[in-house]
């Protein structure tokens, strides 16, 4: 009887652990961006962590957008900031609980990009400054742990 409760006990820690490890990493689905997307080189190559974790793949869009704008392609711009914002709030409920201030300053910064390119006559330049801001916040928490 002893040695089953010793057992038991050492598979439960096991279980525990693994639960644990496997609920560690970023809820953030592996997609990554469609065929025709760039990468630019206003993408950060090697961006340090936040408290909310890798947002690279998010800021990668983000830059991704804001090359669209820089080259005057509102439309293109405003679609490849959908593949932003269904990333992100299907990320939500994994990084939000690790740093929520961080959370929404980013989820203003793109909520604020967001409606600047789907404004019923956008404005390069509000676009621009949007993109601008949004960009900014990602560096803000880059390194920030």
């Amino acid at each position: 009887m002893r040695f089953f409760q010793i057992a038991l006990r050492h598979v439960a820690i096991v279980s525990s652990l693994v639960l644990l490890g496997s609920m560690a990493g970023c809820s953030k689905p592996d997609d990554k961006p469609g065929a025709g997307t760039t990468t630019t080189s206003m993408s950060a190559p090697a961006q340090s962590a936040s408290k909310l974790g890798d947002l690279s793949e998010f800021r990668s869009i983000a830059a991704d957008v804001a090359v669209l704008v820089d080259k005057g392609d509102l439309p293109g711009a405003k679609a490849r900031i959908k593949d932003l914002e269904t990333s992100w709030d299907s990320a939500e409920a994994g990084i939000k609980p690790r740093a929520a201030s961080d959370w929404h300053l980013l989820d203003k910064a793109i909520d604020r990009a967001l409606d600047a390119l789907r404004a019923s006559s956008p404005k390069q330049d509000e676009c621009k400054a949007a993109m601008g801001d949004l960009l900014k916040a990602f560096d803000s928490l880059k390194g920030k742990q």
